[in-house]
């Protein structure tokens, strides 16, 4: 196996990468969550009467200011000047997904033109999204579920395209 993890060192030991000898490139990623919730809740979204207030709204802005603060919540992440944060949040009703769950999906979006990737970036802000949805209707409905948060999308730098199957 020819593959190494990038963030250990020749001893084992963890360190950031140091990437000072790569070229700038665009970068982009795609993430998605979702977050399953009782259908009252989800009724309770869109109807926009949930008593937090637009829940949506405040999971498109979390989101992007999670993107912001990645390298300063996951301790090997480089700190990026990011060109772009981009959060969807998608209401998904009874009969929308094959397992009939009902709740929000989250795309994220985020680019960058530098010397690493921004896969993190749209993780953390796709984690977030679902987070604050959480936060936002936990007091009517604790056993939201967070599920399927991954990277769908990945283009740029040495390796190129990535796309999930």
């Amino acid at each position: 196996m020819g593959e190494q993890l990038t963030h250990i060192d020749e001893k084992g030991d963890v360190r950031m990468v140091d990437v000072s000898a790569k070229p700038d490139t665009e970068r982009i990623a795609i993430a998605e969550g979702f977050i399953s919730m009782k259908p009252s809740t989800l009724a309770l979204i869109v109807e926009g009467k949930a008593a937090k207030g637009d829940v949506l709204a405040c999971a498109r802005v979390a989101g992007v200011m999670a993107a912001k603060q990645t390298s300063s919540l996951i301790p090997m992440c480089h700190p990026l000047n990011i060109t772009k944060a981009k959060v969807e949040c998608t209401p998904v009703f009874e009969g929308e997904r094959d397992d009939d769950r009902v709740g929000i999906h989250i795309i994220t979006t985020c680019g960058v033109t530098g010397k690493t990737g921004i896969e993190m970036e749209a993780l953390t802000a796709a984690s977030m999204a679902c987070l604050t949805v959480y936060d936002m209707c936990k007091a009517v409905d604790r056993g939201m579920e967070i599920t399927d948060v991954r990277l769908l999308k990945k283009d740029g730098g040495k390796t190129g395209l990535w796309l999930r199957a």
